[in-house]
């Protein structure tokens, strides 16, 4: 099953759960227009929804997959990964700006990695929106280890790792989906 933003957001546990419906409700039009990247995934407009509900679907689908195949059980909620995913680029839909050319580009206030965690911290704090401290790596590391990554011990934790693996399929493997409205799993599967 396909699941729109507002059903995963159901996933997530209170008091979460109605500070992101209430980030949702106060940016809908916004999160609904800005696009995803400017080059890479989901560069069109609406790209930005369009990447969340992808990367959200695909984390219920490794979490549902892995518990019903392998009997093994991730040692965080789907509400965690869920919520990670919904704001781990909360920044986006305030970043762009168009250039001469109308084409988008990181507006330079919010073009380094420092300075879009800032504004993530900011709009967090804004909606109460409260992270564990294992919500708080994955958010850190949704992206990757970057810099601090060392063979001396571990930096992602398994929340941070799924958040990344259901961030790089949206952005670099369903870079182009959905492709169509209404699509769902069934009609992608095997389409070209």
């Amino acid at each position: 099953m396909y699941y729109s933003i507002e059903e995963m957001l159901e996933f997530i546990d209170e008091p979460n759960r109605s500070a992101c419906k209430k980030l949702l409700g106060d940016n809908r039009a916004l999160f609904q227009t800005v696009q995803g990247s400017t080059h890479n995934h989901q560069a069109w407009k609406g790209g930005y929804w369009d990447h969340i509900q992808e990367a959200m679907n695909r984390g219920v689908f490794y979490y549902r997959i892995e518990e019903k195949e392998t009997g093994r059980r991730y040692a965080f909620t789907l509400s965690s990964l869920l919520l990670v995913l919904f704001v781990h680029d909360i920044e986006k839909p305030w970043s762009y700006e168009l250039d001469e050319k109308g084409e988008a580009r990181r507006k330079p206030d919010l073009a380094s990695k420092a300075t879009q965690h800032e504004f993530r911290n900011q709009k967090l704090k804004k909606y109460a929106i409260t992270l564990t401290p294992e919500e708080q790596n994955a958010m850190k590391y949704v992206e990757d280890e970057h810099n601090d990554y060392t063979n001396k011990r571990r930096v992602m934790n398994e929340l941070a790792g799924l958040c990344h693996i259901c961030d790089v399929y949206s952005a670099r493997v369903g870079h182009d989906c959905p492709r169509e409205t209404g699509e769902t799993w069934g009609s992608r599967l095997y389409k070209k």
